[in-house]
């Protein structure tokens, strides 16, 4: 679990980190070097739950040493299903990562919302529904262990 009092933001009680796959912590369905490391380090401290629609059909191999959950969504209706699957955990205590048009319900009703712009950009949408947008994933990730970012990002 992961704690954060943000003056002007509020209490973030983290225990859930949704993460987008293709475009977030992938490229072209391969993970970014570095996301493996931090995520085996974060999944001590949150539960890790992936969800995607898996576009190159190897989300399952790539994350077969990172102890997480992974969701495969079927091809359609993506912005909803990744919506319900948050508010499902509990969206008070979840953040969420990701880039695409069908991130953005996701990270506007998780208690923290990132986006990343990573190889393949970032969705104007998914943008204006974040909280913060992180110019990558290391960058990104890296907010759950230096916590004072997110206070000094988020504070008003």
């Amino acid at each position: 679990m992961i704690k954060a009092d943000i003056p002007g933001f509020g209490k973030l009680t983290l225990k859930y980190l949704v993460l987008d796959y293709n475009g977030t912590i992938a490229e072209d369905g391969v993970l970014i070097k570095g996301v493996k490391t931090l995520l085996i380090q974060l999944s001590r401290l949150l539960e890790i739950h992936v969800v995607t629609a898996d576009t190159f059909g190897v989300a399952a191999s790539q994350l077969n040493s990172i102890p997480c959950t992974l969701k495969i969504l079927d091809k359609k209706d993506q912005k909803d299903a990744k919506l319900e699957y948050v508010n499902n955990l509990g969206n008070s205590y979840t953040a969420s990562i990701g880039n695409g048009r069908n991130d953005s319900l996701m990270l506007k009703a998780s208690a923290l919302g990132i986006a990343v712009i990573m190889a393949e950009g970032a969705s104007a949408e998914t943008l204006m529904s974040a909280d913060i947008v992180s110019k990558g994933i290391i960058h990104a990730l890296n907010l759950f262990t230096h916590t004072k970012r997110l206070k000094a990002t988020l504070r008003s």
